[in-house]
C-alpha cells in the first residue's frame, strides 16, 4: 500500500487534494488485488483515471500556464506519455482482456505515484511557492 506523506506535497491545496484522492483509489486497487479481487474492481478505477486524467492534468497545466512555469512542456509531455499509456489499457479492458490489464496499471499507477507526484509535481509545487 502507498502512504500519503506531506513530502509528497505541492503546498497548492488544490492539486494536493487530488493527489490525496488518487492515493486513496491506487491503494483500493492494491487492496483488491490481494485479495485476488482486482479484476472486479479495475473498471471502477480506469472510469475514475478517465476523468481525473482530465480533471487534474487540466488544473496543473493550467497553473504552469498562469505562472509562466519553466518546466512546462516537459511536464506536459509527461502527462501526455501517460495518457498514451493508460488509453492501451483502457482499449485492453474494453475489449475484455480484463486480467491483462491489472498488473500493468498497477504498475503504471506505482510509477506516476512515485516518479511524477514525488519528483516533478513537487518541482511544480517548490515553483509556485510565494507564486499564488
Amino acid at each position: 500500500m502507498l502512504k500519503w506523506s506531506e513530502r509528497l506535497a505541492t503546498g497548492v491545496e488544490e492539486i494536493d487534494s487530488q493527489h490525496r484522492e488518487l492515493f486513496r483509489r491506487i491503494n483500493s486497487l492494491l487492496e483488491a488485488c490481494s485479495q485476488r479481487r482486482g479484476e472486479e474492481k479495475i473498471a471502477e478505477v480506469m472510469d475514475f483515471l478517465e476523468e481525473y486524467i482530465v480533471v487534474h492534468f487540466g488544473t496543473e497545466e493550467r497553473y504552469m500556464r498562469r505562472y509562466n512555469y519553466p518546466g512546462y512542456s516537459s511536464h506536459r509531455a509527461q502527462h501526455a506519455k501517460f495518457i498514451s499509456e493508460f488509453s492501451e489499457l483502457r482499449r485492453r479492458l474494453r475489449s475484455g482482456r480484463v486480467s491483462t490489464v491489472v498488473i500493468p496499471t498497477n504498475r503504471l499507477l506505482v510509477d506516476w505515484w512515485i516518479n511524477h507526484i514525488g519528483g516533478s509535481d513537487r518541482e511544480l509545487g517548490e515553483f509556485l511557492k510565494g507564486r499564488i
